[in-house]
């Protein structure tokens, strides 16, 4: 099986300009999560999908191997369906730019219901989410997930689920993850398919796939790293990566 890791980047984010390019002690933060990627075991390949010529000439002189896309992609896994077709995959597994601090070692793990044989149309990372940090799981920025009992996602929000209406101890909230793993055949559909009401009425491109039919297989680990959408979240992202590698 070829397992392909994609990591799709553009310049022009919305919430924080130019961010694949801020500078993480000494390297911009796009080649910050190219350097983690390469260190999972599971992937044969490891290419970043950009429309930027700025962070194509980045990123190659640090090495990197470089898909050119179009600057039509509405969100990430467009922009990796569209790489995909220009690579030779099964399995593709979409990192987001954004994620210098991602463990290689939560990416194997991704792969792992592919590789036992389970085959699902897609998997995705989790971790829980302390239900007594009412903040946390009210907060629009921190994606909720509810799962059936095999693991796969009943639905994903922005708002809190379950709804804490009873505020039952034994209730359990997951955050998601924004890594992916697909099919290729899964992610060439996804493509193809018209954006989805759901998805564009919580902005999350996953939902895509639950409105189609596809399930989504998730699969838990410990606390997730923090990615970088804002400010405040880069300025974390460096302390973070200063104290992981004891810089002063």
């Amino acid at each position: 099986m070829k397992i392909v890791i994609a990591i799709p980047a553009r310049l022009n984010s919305s919430r924080l300009k130019r961010k694949m390019l801020a500078d993480i002690e000494g390297e911009p933060l796009i080649v910050r999560t190219y350097q983690q990627a390469v260190k999972a075991r599971c992937a044969n390949r490891v290419v970043v999908a950009t429309d930027s010529r700025e962070i194509e000439d980045v990123l190659r002189s640090s090495g990197a191997e470089v898909v050119m896309t179009s600057e039509s992609a509405s969100c990430g896994t467009e922009r990796i369906a569209e790489a995909a077709g220009k690579l030779d995959g099964d399995v593709y597994i979409n990192l987001q730019g954004d994620e210098p601090l991602v463990e290689p070692s939560a990416i194997d793990s991704l792969a792992g219901p592919f590789l036992s044989g389970e085959n699902p149309d897609c998997a995705t990372l989790v971790c829980p989410l302390d239900a007594d940090d009412e903040a946390a799981v009210r907060d629009p920025h921190t994606v909720k997930v509810v799962m059936d009992r095999n693991r796969y996602a009943l639905y994903f929000s922005r708002s809190p689920i379950p709804c804490p209406r009873a505020g039952l101890e034994s209730t359990r909230y997951y955050r998601h993850l924004g890594i992916y793993a697909y099919r290729a055949d899964v992610l060439r559909h996804f493509a193809s398919a018209a954006p989805s009401m759901l998805e564009k009425e919580e902005s999350l491109e996953q939902l895509r796939l639950l409105e189609n039919g596809f399930r989504i297989r998730c699969v838990e680990t410990g606390t997730g790293d923090p990615g970088v959408n804002t400010r405040e979240d880069l300025d974390l992202v460096r302390r973070l990566f200063r104290k992981r590698c004891a810089l002063p």
